[in-house]
């Protein structure tokens, strides 16, 4: 198992208020695949990349309206922190811990 791979309980500071979820990240070599799961539904990671305990990847999300999120994160121990670029809505910093 990599060092990035894991369940994050993560909540993001979005202009729509806190919104937590689940990100799951599954690596194989230097991509990785995984979802996005909240109270907005689950957003499945697209183009996810993986170098070192960063991880780049993007979102189609389509509630309440459609938008690419691209996102980028750094795993350091069990904690998680990162960014989504919410479109014309800036960007929205999220963190997390990793699940036992």
């Amino acid at each position: 198992m990599a060092a990035v791979d894991g369940a994050y309980d993560c909540v993001a500071k979005t202009p729509m208020g806190d919104q937590s979820g689940v990100f799951t990240v599954i690596s194989s070599g230097d991509r990785f695949n995984g979802t996005f799961a909240g109270m907005m539904g689950s957003l499945d990671v697209k183009d996810g990349t993986v170098d070192g305990n960063k991880l780049t990847w993007k979102m189609e999300m389509t509630l309440p309206m459609p938008m690419t999120l691209e996102c980028e994160a750094e795993v350091s121990g069990d904690a998680i922190t990162g960014t989504m670029q919410l479109g014309a809505f800036g960007a929205a910093g999220f963190s997390g811990t990793r699940r036992g």
